[in-house]
């Protein structure tokens, strides 16, 4: 062996490494299972430089007046309006729902939303003036302003990626912000179609960003220094939202989802109530944190409530999102669907009967259709009835009275929504208020998020704090108190120096407005107005602690 076989090699100049590739997204059409194309994952540093050019942004936007921000909302509201036939068809192609629906629950919803808020906003967030019956008159003023919180993150679900997602971007941006958007990892191209439609109305620069991407990213953004985080999404996720966010106290909004339940009473229009029902339970093929997920139907017209449902379940036409008589379309995701068929095998196997569906789509197996499902023989010991099922399956209890209805309605860790179906309104409304969620209606379900005018939210595990509505606005402002003292010349009496006579004055003034005693409010009267009169003499106690009471003169 020669010298130089053992000899060391000489390294080579060190390459550059070569870049990784960018992680990506890939949508796939639920109906076929068609690749749709892919979205690139945003990185770590791509959100904080987001939020940071966004909080640029956003100190412009808010010293803008209201009709300029309304007016550049208002031309998102024109561009959506053009759009519509299109924004459909991407909707139904990577989320699953038929066009229809795309436009009754996605579209129209929104368009309506930025024409009341821009019209309403500015008055609802007007000063506010607190009324002072005590201290008014000291010539004493308070007012509350709101002020916009600054960059809100918004973190979006699959299963409306358009409605819920532009809900909040408009009511932020009306208030104030400026706004980075996280769309679901599973709608990523319905995300990008929302940032589109916002810088093709002019909307500044940096003012709202959509960054896609995954869990990855969604941490990144909660992480990245925004002053609100509002999430649509599951129960575990929003836990560990809210962990985050309490650790730098950064306020959010989690709106969680349900396990909605419907009481259909004794003097229904069973009829009407099987409708609602029918569509509550498989709109969207059931992916709706309010739809009808479990019902509770008095014995007396059970029977008849049950016929009519299978019935119209059966009559429902699932197929291709695209084809404009499909009622239901796929679900949007082999995930979640995994989990009804886990859901519905478990009630089957613990005695529950699926009087029809209750299997996927054997007809169209090359895309997510599970059949529309009706259950009974179910009980509160069967996830169907205990956890959220989000998917198209509609469990039926028999019970005897509406009062063990309202007991099992709120027997569960959700309150995001339920229904009442009654003939007599009074009696409806006397249940509905004992049924522990954020919105009860009575002859109607679901639908209310797309009345902007409500609020909208849950109680238990169904989230905190509200979207939608007036309460919902506020969720993007925080309250700032104004206080005027009218008399800049004139010191309170409450300051310096402490003296009897201050003691005197305000132990008088306590008695003489709050004791439940008439001697003792004409002597505190007495005492309050003879402190007032010697208030400057400084008392020779200490002033740690109290001066002992002068003795009292009968009035």
């Amino acid at each position: 062996m020669s010298a130089s076989s053992i000899a060391p090699a000489v390294p080579s100049p060190a390459a550059a490494p070569a870049a990784a590739p960018p992680r990506m997204l890939v949508s796939t059409n639920p109906s076929t299972g068609e690749r749709l194309g892919e979205v690139r994952v945003w990185s770590a540093e791509e959100v904080r430089a987001a939020v940071a050019k966004a909080r640029i942004a956003q100190t412009d936007w808010a010293a803008r007046s209201f009709a300029e921000r309304a007016d550049r909302l208002r031309l998102v509201r024109e561009r959506l309006e053009a759009e519509t036939d299109d924004l459909a068809t991407l909707i139904a192609n990577e989320n699953g729902k038929p066009r229809a629906e795309a436009v009754t629950a996605e579209l129209f919803p929104i368009a309506y939303l930025i024409n009341y808020f821009s019209a309403r906003a500015e008055g609802m967030l007007s000063d506010e003036p607190i009324s002072m019956p005590l201290f008014g008159w000291l010539n004493r003023g308070s007012k509350v302003t709101h002020r916009p919180y600054g960059v809100v993150g918004v973190i979006a679900p699959w299963n409306f990626p358009f409605a819920i997602p532009m809900g909040e971007c408009v009511m932020a941006l009306l208030a104030g912000n400026a706004v980075v958007l996280k769309p679901s990892e599973f709608t990523p191209f319905v995300g990008e179609a929302i940032g589109r439609l916002f810088a093709q109305s002019g909307l500044p620069g940096g003012l709202l960003t959509v960054a896609s991407g995954d869990g990855s990213t969604g941490a990144a953004l909660v992480g990245a220094g925004c002053d609100k985080i509002v999430f649509t999404g599951s129960v575990p996720t929003g836990r560990k939202i809210g962990v985050a966010c309490a650790q730098t106290l950064t306020p959010c909004v989690l709106e969680l989802g349900g396990k909605d339940p419907m009481i259909v009473c004794e003097d229904a229009d069973v009829e009407n109530a099987a409708r609602g029902a029918v569509w509550g339970a498989f709109c969207n093929s059931g992916q709706v944190c309010a739809s009808v997920e479990r019902v509770y139907v008095v014995e007396s017209v059970a029977a008849d409530f049950l016929a009519r449902v299978v019935q119209k379940t059966q009559a429902l036409r699932q197929g291709s999102p695209l084809d404009p008589d499909t009622d239901v379309g796929p679900m949007q995701n082999r995930m979640q669907m995994e989990k009804v068929e886990a859901q519905v095998a478990a009630a089957l196997a613990s005695g529950a009967k699926a009087l029809t569906g209750g299997k996927r789509s054997a007809a169209r197996p090359a895309g997510l259709f599970y059949e529309p499902t009706v259950m009974v023989n179910v009980d509160h010991t069967m996830g169907v009835m205990k956890d959220e099922t989000f998917g198209p399956v509609l469990p039926v209890m028999v019970v005897p009275d509406e009062n063990e209805a309202v007991r099992l309605a709120n027997d569960s860790p959700y309150g995001l929504t339920a229904s009442v179906w009654t003939r007599d309104f009074g009696r409806g409304e006397q249940l509905a208020r004992r049924i522990h969620a954020g919105t009860v209606m009575i002859n109607e379900c679901v639908w209310t998020h797309a009345a902007c005018e409500t609020p909208w939210g849950g109680l238990k595990e169904s989230g905190i704090g509200r979207t939608h509505g007036r309460h919902g606005l506020m969720e993007f402002v925080q309250p700032i108190h104004l206080h005027e003292n009218r008399w800049p010349d004139q010191p309170s009496y409450w300051w310096y120096p402490y003296s009897a006579g201050v003691y005197r004055m305000f132990r008088g003034a306590t008695a003489a407005l709050f004791s439940a005693e008439p001697s003792k409010r004409l002597r505190g009267a007495w005492d309050a107005l003879a402190g007032f009169l010697s208030r400057g003499k400084i008392s020779a106690g200490s002033t740690s602690t109290p001066p002992a009471a002068p003795a009292r003169r009968a009035p």
